[in-house]
């Protein structure tokens, strides 16, 4: 079987271009695998949950395996072709290391943002805990972009599964103008979303979504 993920058939407008499917579906492009795609409308329902135990999306299954989690789709995406993650013992324990930190060092903050400013703008206390969670964040956008410093990957000149990675988290903070303070985490976004790899994964995910959403 070609290898498949699942994800959502439609989202709300604010939501295009965010959805995690858009991981996989880069990496897929880079590696040049074709997959197919599942659709489906309901993550919670109990077909879904033996998939993804936390009714999210995406999933993944091929041959061998079935398993869910963006980071670790991407990694068996990657392995499966032998692209984007270095031969050598340290290149790759250091990609590997890259992917873990978008996941657990930054994700979290551009997460609280995204939480507190849209999922939770309602509540009366948003307002005020905005300045502590953009500063929070900035923090740590200040400590990632320390570690780029001029390189123009993280780990130099090759391209990675921890840039991947990083550069989608990064992708949440679309519209928010926090990467205008930090030019070269910025530029160093707009190098990996210009990839054709990446145009080609998000124009497809965009032309998933429906104009209206569903009955």
């Amino acid at each position: 079987m070609l290898p498949t993920i699942t994800t959502f058939g439609w989202v709300p407008e604010f939501a295009r271009g965010f959805v995690r499917d858009m991981r996989p579906r880069w990496a897929f492009e880079e590696v040049g695998q074709p997959y197919a795609v599942n659709l489906i409308s309901d993550s919670k329902c109990p077909e879904h949950r033996r998939l993804q135990p936390f009714g999210q999306v995406p999933t993944y299954q091929d041959d061998e395996v079935a398993i869910f989690e963006s980071g670790a789709i991407v990694l068996r995406i990657a392995e499966c072709a032998g692209k984007l993650i270095p031969e050598d013992p340290a290149g790759r324990v250091r990609a590997l290391q890259w992917v873990a930190a978008a996941l657990n060092s930054v994700e979290p903050y551009v997460m609280a943002l995204a939480t507190n400013d849209i999922f939770e703008a309602d509540r009366e206390w948003s307002k005020a805990r905005h300045v502590k969670v953009v500063s929070d964040l900035k923090t740590r956008l200040g400590d990632l972009e320390a570690a780029l410093g001029e390189k123009f990957w993280l780990d130099g000149d090759a391209f990675t599964v921890g840039d991947l990675m990083m550069i989608s988290v990064l992708g949440g903070l679309r519209g928010t103008g926090l990467l205008n303070d930090f030019p070269r985490l910025a530029a160093y976004v707009a190098r990996g979303q210009s990839r054709p790899a990446h145009r080609k994964a998000m124009n497809d995910h965009m032309a998933t979504f429906d104009a209206k959403a569903p009955a």
